[in-house]
């Protein structure tokens, strides 16, 4: 592997993280995440109400978009992803996924009918920006938790665990962890893997390129996967610290 492509980190090393909280001063809960050249910025907004689905069950709701930012491509500019039509498949694709990922850190019955909207604004793009994209969802998820417990709309910690989420590559013959573009566009296999700090698998997308990989690749991409899941997750703690919000007063049965 080049060293312009890793510029020097390890293989088993994810890209320099920053996180900068209350960064939009009016949502529930913000965050600018920079991860090297991939920055998103994840708001987490409350609605006191429910799809209709919900209404009535005392169960709440948690769903998320994500957009591209035009400028986000290092090379050109990109028009506004559904100003002319549809939103593209692929940005529905990653949103879903971004919504699938933070309903499993979330207690809908505590929550009440109540729906938190997650919006991951993609600022900057160098790979990885759908995985980016949850992990600093869940921390904009936590500050908008912490807020509404503070404020006494809720009884309790409403959020299960931590939900983070990165990449894994099988590149140039080797394993290597949260993968920029100029990995990903050369991957013989790249797997996104969302899980949680007690090590529990959420989703797991990958493909192989071409030629199929051996089972045994395949379980140590994923073991590499939830070994960097957990230090993101030591991040996200941290970025909370910074903000004043401590883990153990935000998750469910930490306080009991």
């Amino acid at each position: 592997m080049t060293s312009s492509k890793r510029q020097g980190r390890p293989l088993d090393v994810h890209r320099k993280v920053e996180c900068q909280t209350g960064f939009h001063r009016l949502a529930e809960g913000s965050v600018l995440y920079r991860c090297e050249g991939t920055v998103v910025l994840a708001t987490a907004s409350v609605d006191d109400s429910v799809p209709r689905f919900l209404e009535g069950t005392g169960q709440g709701w948690l769903t998320a978009e994500y957009q591209m930012h035009p400028r986000a491509n290092p090379h050109r500019r990109e028009r506004r992803d559904g100003r002319k039509g549809e939103l593209s498949g692929r940005a529905r694709e990653i949103e879903r996924l971004i919504g699938r990922a933070l309903r499993a850190a979330v207690d809908m019955d505590r929550l009440g009918e109540r729906t938190i909207q997650v919006d991951c604004d993609v600022l900057e793009a160098d790979g990885g920006t759908r995985t980016a994209s949850i992990t600093a969802g869940w921390i904009a998820l936590a500050l908008a938790a912490h807020r509404m417990f503070a404020n006494g709309q809720l009884k309790g910690p409403i959020l299960r665990d931590q939900v983070a989420a990165i990449s894994v590559g099988h590149v140039d013959g080797q394993l290597a962890l949260d993968l920029c573009y100029a990995e990903d566009s050369t991957a013989r296999v790249d797997m996104n893997v969302v899980g949680t700090a007690k090590g529990h698998v959420v989703e797991v997308q990958g493909t192989a390129e071409g030629v199929a990989v051996p089972r045994g690749d395949v379980d140590s991409m994923l073991d590499l996967a939830l070994a960097g899941i957990a230090s993101l997750c030591n991040v996200q703690n941290a970025a909370l610290q910074e903000a004043g919000v401590k883990l153990d007063r935000i998750l469910k049965g930490a306080t009991q």
